[in-house]
């Protein structure tokens, strides 16, 4: 096995661009894929998450792509019309892979084109008429682009499935069954998953030929848990979580942190409270609309924010470097939420932090989770915000309030409703209503003599 990129068989301008972004040695999926998926072999990729499944399908399909700057594109029959196509279950993981893929393909004028809902249709439409060689997307809006006859699937010749079992969960297996029926010149498939249920066997079996069965499992690594990422369990309640949360982001050697909460209530809910604490936070949850999502998830790769609280929503698709703690403000629905959740931290080889809050309703779903993945830590302590264990195991300051900033005072906003004009009268003489008054007794008086 080729121990560096440099010693496969990959053109030069590959090469290249993944040592200028800082890809010299590969992972163990991408040393164990990429020998087959480069000799045109169907794959079925299974690892957990963070272990560079992105590259593992992108170098291959980026070799096999006749470019705009290639010498065989003057020759080519379908210069423009899509010739890979990468679905993918959420909005931010097609972003995602868009990236990953535009950083390697771009130096040979490869097009790489994001399309997923929540955004207009033109845009969309506009780039796959200029033309387009690869394309990344979700299965409705791929659908909705091929319907109308935008998407042309007839030359794709290549197909990946990320993170199929996703696609399972949010009910896409339909909609890509249809995706696949409709490429008949696809000579190579790929299927990357974290887990492998029946039906996504059932749908390899069906639209894959001969495909090779992968697995990555780091040694030890039984229930596909993260072995670098330092796990703590806590058994908090539910008016002391957010002051819980806000001596934990002051630890020390905190980097960029993802919160992660079940409903959108609670994560906007959180989000603004810990923005009036003083913290530097962003929200991502199914009620904020796409531009708003992207905005958020922009500020965080930026830095421009440290903190991203998060429904599941981002549980996938968020593959950035350097995240340091993953916090879930509530407990995970199950097992397999709880590792994309932690996933997000301890990527590419680094160590992560991950602490899970659970309430006293929600000590029967944790506990179902510790004894399918055999973690040990079936009874969370009792753990409040001044407790000093909880200052101990986290490297939180001694001192550290729930606050890094003092509270605004309340502003009080007059009423912008327009008052009547006040009745204006000289000095010297009686107010409007004691002239009445003195009238009135006038004509009292002389009514008595009379």
């Amino acid at each position: 096995m080729p121990l560096t990129f440099a010693e496969l068989a990959l053109r030069p301008e590959t090469i290249e661009a993944l040592h200028a972004h800082g890809f010299v040695t590969p992972f163990a999926i991408q040393e164990m894929v990429l020998p087959i998926a480069l000799g045109d072999g169907d794959v079925i990729g299974q690892a957990k998450t963070g272990t560079g499944k992105t590259l593992a399908f992108g170098i291959p399909v980026i070799e096999r792509v006749i470019a705009p700057k290639d010498p065989e594109w003057t020759q080519f029959a379908t210069k423009g019309m899509p010739q890979v196509l990468v679905v993918v279950p959420t909005r931010e993981l097609c972003t995602q892979v868009t990236h990953d893929i535009d950083e390697l393909a771009s130096n040979r004028g490869i097009r790489t084109l994001a399309v997923y809902g929540g955004r207009a249709f033109e845009p969309q439409i506009q780039a796959l008429h200029s033309g387009v060689e690869i394309v990344v997307g979700t299965p409705g809006r791929l659908l909705d682009l091929s319907r109308q006859g935008q998407l042309k699937l007839k030359e794709v010749s290549r197909l990946v499935l990320d993170e199929a079992d996703e696609m399972l969960d949010l009910g896409f297996l339909p909609d890509v069954e249809k995706i696949l029926a409709n490429t008949p010149k696809r000579t190579q498939t790929m299927l990357f998953s974290a887990t492998m249920p029946g039906d996504i066997i059932a749908l390899a079996r069906r639209f894959m030929n001969q495909p090779i069965h992968i697995r990555t499992r780091d040694s030890e690594d039984e229930g596909a848990v993260v072995s670098r990422i330092e796990q703590h369990v806590l058994r908090a309640h539910a008016m002391d979580k957010i002051e819980m949360l806000a001596r934990i982001l002051q630890a020390d050697r905190r980097g960029p942190t993802i919160v992660f909460c079940r409903t959108k209530r609670t994560c906007q809910k959180t989000a603004d409270d810990l923005i009036g604490r003083g913290f530097r936070a962003d929200t991502i949850h199914g009620d904020l609309g796409q531009g708003a999502r992207e905005k958020a998830l922009g500020n965080f790769k930026a830095g421009k924010s440290d903190v991203l609280v998060a429904t599941d929503v981002a549980a996938r698709g968020i593959d950035i470097d350097g995240i340091t703690h993953v916090i879930n403000y509530q407990c995970p629905e199950d097992e397999k939420n709880y590792l994309h959740r932690i996933g997000r931290t301890a990527r590419a080889g680094a160590d992560g932090i991950a602490v899970t809050f659970v309430d006293w309703d929600e000590l029967a779903r944790w506990k179902m989770i510790n004894q399918v993945l055999e973690l040990g830590l079936a009874e969370p302590e009792e753990t409040y915000s001044s407790s000093p264990h909880l200052f101990e195991v986290l490297n939180i300051p001694t001192g550290s309030t729930g606050h890094i900033v003092k509270a605004k005072p309340v502003v009080r906003v007059e009423s912008k409703a327009p008052s009547k004009p006040r009745r204006e009268h000289t000095p010297g003489k009686a107010a409007p209503a004691k002239q009445k008054v003195e009238r009135a007794r006038t004509r009292t008086k002389k009514f008595k003599e009379s």
